[in-house]
Parts: structure tokens; C-alpha cells; sequence
């Protein structure tokens, strides 16, 4: 007999991912079933056929403020406003929550943190397995270069879509702050113009970029003296953060409560 569907709920469903998300669970190798798409109340899609939206054949499974249906886990893919309000909603209803939304501030972060000592939360600054694994990359050669000794300065460029708000992206302060633990790089430079003098060594400067339809590239430069390197990840569509957050919603049901994050999927140390 084959598996029962995961029964999903996809907060955010009407956005660019929540689409995406609806139409990778349809054709993923888990087999899922979106019992619930959520959005505001008063969004200008309440009502429409989230599979409809998705480009699929009819679901019966329309955009609406609420669910209530039973579920094994949720994927928030919305806006940093709105992650507190599914934070509680999980709680109440003993759901897991992947939160794959960015920019989040403090109280976001903290009604997380909380949550997670009752139910099981993975949340990430990016859903890209690619760009999990380049963390890990960039965090063993920061390891590595901190023991050799030397000067090692240390760039962040990140480019974006047109409709990106935040600047610059969670990814790229998650590299820097991943640099910082290996390296003790002490400050941060946004941009550079003018004179600003010459560059202090204890610093990451971070570039962004936004432009097109770019769905993210980071490059994270190593400059030493005679050499350098880079490691350079880049999306060529939204998918790779639908097939991500699909991942870790399958990885995170069954888990006990807790914080968990896409290192816990791939299996890194």
C-alpha cells in the first residue's frame, strides 16, 4: 500500500513561493496533499483555487484567512508581520512549522524561540539546499583560514529581484555571520562611497544588489595577499526553495519539539 499523503498547509499560498510550493508538493517524491491555503484577510485571491493559482487542475481547496482542517505540518511562506500569528496558531493546534519567510526581527524570533519548547520548528534565512551546503563550505574554509593566520578579507555580494524589501538579504547575513564565528571579524560595511579609507581588517563588507527577476545569488569572497577564492551559489528558480521547504517539512514530521534547522536535513555535523 503506498504512503498516506502528508496533509500540508501553505501559509502564504497566494504569494510567488506559496504557488510554488503548491505546485513542487504536486509533483514531489513525498506525496503530500495541501488540505489548507492561507493568506490575509481580504487578500484580493481569497476565494480562488490555490492548485488553480498553481497552474494545476482544480483542487476544491480555496485562499482563505483560517484553517482548522487536521494537519501534519505547515510551511509559512508570507511576511514577517504574519509569522508570530501561524507561530500561535501551530501551538494551539500542535502542528510543526517550517518557517521559510525572511527578514524577521526580534519578536518573530522570540515567539519562535518559544514555540519551539512545544512543538518542532525548523526555520532558515534560506530553504536552498545549495545554499545550505555552501554555508558549510564557507564556514569550513573561515575554520581553516583562521588557522594559517594572515589577513584575510572577507566581501558578501547578493543579488536579488526587483520586489525584495529586505537589504541585504537573511542569506547573506547568515554567510557573514557563519564568517564571523570561524574568523572574529568584529564590524560590518554596507555599501562603500567616498572615502572611506583603506579597508580594516576586521571587517565583512556586504553589497546588495537588486535587479530583474533574480531569484538570489550570493558570492562570498576570500581575499588574501597574492590569492583569492570564492564561493558563489546562485538559484535559477524559485523551486529550489519550494523543493527545500517541502524537504523540511517531510524532515520535520514526527520530530520532537524543538529548533531545528536545514543542517539538521542534510545530515551536517
Amino acid at each position: 500500500m503506498p504512503a498516506s499523503p502528508l496533509r500540508l498547509v501553505v501559509h502564504g499560498a497566494a504569494g510567488r513561493m506559496g504557488q510554488r510550493i503548491v505546485a513542487c508538493a504536486a509533483a514531489d517524491t513525498t506525496p503530500w496533499q495541501v488540505v489548507a491555503a492561507v493568506e490575509r484577510p481580504g487578500h484580493p485571491r481569497e476565494g480562488a483555487d490555490a492548485s488553480v493559482l498553481a497552474g494545476l487542475p482544480a483542487s476544491g481547496v480555496t485562499i482563505a484567512p483560517s484553517w482548522g482542517c487536521p494537519a501534519d505540518v505547515v510551511i509559512d511562506f508570507s511576511l514577517p508581520e504574519a509569522v508570530s500569528g501561524i507561530v500561535a496558531a501551530c501551538v494551539a493546534k500542535q502542528v510543526p512549522l517550517v518557517v521559510a519567510t525572511t527578514g524577521l526581527e526580534d519578536p518573530e524570533r522570540h515567539a519562535i524561540a518559544a514555540a519551539a519548547t512545544v512543538i518542532p520548528i525548523l526555520q532558515s534565512p534560506s530553504m536552498s539546499l545549495a545554499v545550505n551546503i555552501a554555508m558549510d563550505l564557507v564556514g569550513r574554509a573561515g575554520t581553516l583560514l583562521s588557522r594559517v593566520g594572515g589577513r584575510t578579507d572577507v566581501e558578501i555580494i547578493e543579488c536579488h529581484h526587483r520586489h525584495k524589501e529586505d537589504s541585504p538579504s537573511g542569506t547573506a547575513l547568515k554567510f557573514g555571520s557563519i564568517v564571523q564565528q570561524a574568523m572574529g571579524q568584529t564590524r560590518s560595511a554596507h555599501g562603500r562611497e567616498g572615502r572611506p579609507g583603506a579597508r580594516p581588517a576586521d571587517e565583512i563588507g556586504y553589497h546588495a544588489v537588486r535587479a530583474g527577476d533574480n531569484p538570489g545569488e550570493h558570492t562570498i569572497l576570500f581575499g588574501m595577499d597574492g590569492e583569492s577564492f570564492s564561493v558563489n551559489v546562485r538559484a535559477t528558480s524559485r523551486d529550489c526553495y519550494a523543493r527545500g521547504a517541502l524537504a523540511a517539512a517531510a524532515f520535520l514530521v514526527g520530530k520532537p519539539a524543538g529548533l531545528y534547522s536545514m543542517r539538521d536535513v542534510l545530515g551536517i555535523d
